[in-house]
């Protein structure tokens, strides 16, 4: 599987929240996780906010420690990230995994990797109430950018062989099956 990560120094005070965010799409979860930061109104910040106006104005964290969590945050994403080639030679292994749909019904029904489930308050007791722990799984979005959130939940509740395509389904149609159809959506 081949990962790649934004060098240390691509992250610095000045960094732009916007900027930040599109380079480590999971920080969001990291900056809340830790400092309680991004989760409310008053905790919000903008995409034109520096990183270092940020930390700032929430307690004057010191910067230096942020970025590395936010990095060593990062590193842990790319684990949880498989690639559409690892899975699918996983989906053609005696152990397949099972993978999960988290994009709106019509999505899924105009265009689905084959065996997927939709995701569902009914498939989320399922999993929570009957699947082992050990249980592959994989989610997908439309474009990879927010099934990663979804893959750390499950993985916080302790289903730790869960991981999240990289690219969602845009990059499946793109990379594995060409015959999926391609689209965009207007509000990602």
């Amino acid at each position: 599987m081949s990962v790649s990560s934004p060098a240390a120094t691509d992250l610095s005070p000045d960094t732009r929240m916007g900027e930040l965010l599109a380079v480590f799409p999971g920080a969001r979860r990291a900056l809340f996780a830790r400092y309680h930061i991004g989760g409310c109104q008053s905790c919000a910040y903008r995409d034109d906010e520096t990183l270092a106006e940020v930390c700032e104005r929430n307690e004057d964290l010191p910067v230096d420690e942020v970025i590395a969590h936010i990095e060593s945050s990062h590193e842990e994403d790319l684990r949880v990230l498989i690639d559409p080639a690892d899975l699918d030679g996983w989906l053609k292994s005696d152990a397949p995994p099972v993978l999960i749909d988290l994009r709106t019904r019509e999505e899924h029904e105009a265009v689905a990797i084959a065996g997927s489930e939709l995701f569902s308050n009914e498939l989320t007791h399922e999993i929570f109430g009957q699947w082992p722990k050990d249980r592959g799984i994989v989610v997908y979005d439309h474009a990879g950018d927010r099934c990663l959130d979804a893959a750390a939940y499950l993985i916080g509740h302790g289903y730790r062989a869960t991981r999240a395509l990289r690219g969602g389904i845009d990059a499946w149609s793109q990379q594995i099956d060409p015959s999926l159809p391609r689209y965009r959506v207007e509000f990602e």
